[in-house]
């Protein structure tokens, strides 16, 4: 029987010396990736490695905390509008503009927080909904922020122009090792966090915020930090997403990108770092690569092209994209609820115990 015998084995990073080794692998295999990787694939790994961020953030909230947010895209605007104007604007250099970014979603999470102190549900639902509406409507209006026109990010200088010292990332492969150590920092983070006081607090108030209070937790405190946190890992990840893209507009940062942001962590699986990782990486595969061309898609791609010529106009192929995503979610929530990571945990406790 797996018994735990010491608080540190509780809080400790690696459960055994298998997983450090694999660890140890994964990371070698990610930091060879662009030896041999073509730069499309960097950068769609680039881009997987943001909505990691985003989604590890949102399932601290959501899988962790059980408060819910239609609004995530908002603050992911907010990160990458804030990083850009505060770049350009104001001359700061990049991590400290990042990081300031960062704080500002973390302030907007914590003030949208406050509703969740009295909503629940449905109603909580539509608060974080028109919170991420608003955003988008508010920088689409306002000529500061670029308007309906968008902005282009800079040139991402890493360094600390302002006394000299520049370090310029052009490539694809140098924007690749930003992003890829970003990751491991907030993931780290995020892992470790839940094993926190927080992170119990923040378990305590999903499976009953009542018993939670009786208990001595503070609910303000914990469930406006819950919301502020998620904000802050939206906020470092929309930044990022800046520089990966190089330009956006307020209609990036749509309402259907929050709705994916939930997609991807209830396929990956609630309350589980290793399932948010899981889902990002395979919902922002399938929306960038195996769902980008819809009729290149082995098998179905000349079927569905037939459908669409015949009961649809040929631009609805672009929405067969989103119907294909709905599949997903809505196959997982059938047959696997618990997400790829349940998947995983029944394939080890399968090999655990083979072959009886």
């Amino acid at each position: 029987m797996d018994m735990k015998r010491a608080y540190y084995e509780d809080i400790e990073l690696f459960k055994s010396g298998t997983i450090l080794f694999w660890t140890i692998v994964f990371l070698i295999v990610l930091f060879t990736f662009p030896l041999y990787l073509s730069d499309y694939s960097l950068y769609l790994l680039n881009l997987i490695m943001v909505y990691i961020i985003v989604s590890v953030g949102l399932n601290i909230l959501v899988g962790s905390t059980g408060q819910i947010s239609l609004g995530h895209a908002g603050f992911f605007a907010i990160g990458a509008y804030a990083t850009v104007l505060i770049m350009t604007k104001l001359q700061i250099p990049f991590f400290v503009a990042i990081i300031a970014a960062a704080f500002i979603a973390a302030f907007f999470g914590f003030i949208l927080g406050l509703p969740a102190l009295r909503l629940e549900g449905p109603y909580l639902t539509i608060a974080t909904l028109a919170f991420g509406l608003a955003i988008m409507h508010i920088i689409g209006h306002t000529p500061f922020f670029g308007g309906r026109a968008g902005l282009s990010a800079p040139t991402l200088d890493i360094g600390i122009p302002q006394i000299g010292l520049s370090w310029i990332l052009e490539t694809v492969m140098s924007k690749y090792y930003l992003v890829l150590a970003f990751t491991i920092i907030m993931v780290l983070f995020a892992i470790n966090i839940l094993k926190t006081r927080a992170g119990r607090a923040f378990v305590a108030i999903r499976d009953s915020d009542i018993a939670a209070e009786v208990i001595g937790i503070n609910l303000t405190m914990y469930k406006t930090l819950s919301f502020a946190l998620s904000a802050f890992y939206a906020g470092i990840a929309g930044g990022l997403f800046a520089f990966v893209l190089g330009f956006f507009d307020p209609f990036t940062f749509n309402l259907i990108l929050s709705i994916i942001f939930i997609v991807m962590i209830v396929v990956g699986g609630l309350g589980s770092v290793m399932g948010s990782i899981t889902g990002a990486a395979l919902i922002t595969y399938l929306m960038y690569d195996l769902f980008k061309n819809v009729g290149e898609v082995p098998f179905v791609g000349s079927l569905l092209i037939k459908v669409s010529e015949q009961w649809m106009t040929i631009t609805g192929m672009d929405n067969f994209n989103y119907i294909a995503l709905g599949l997903v979610m809505i196959g997982i929530m059938l047959f696997e609820p618990l997400g790829i990571f349940g998947a995983w945990i029944r394939i080890k406790k399968y090999w655990k115990t083979w072959p009886f």
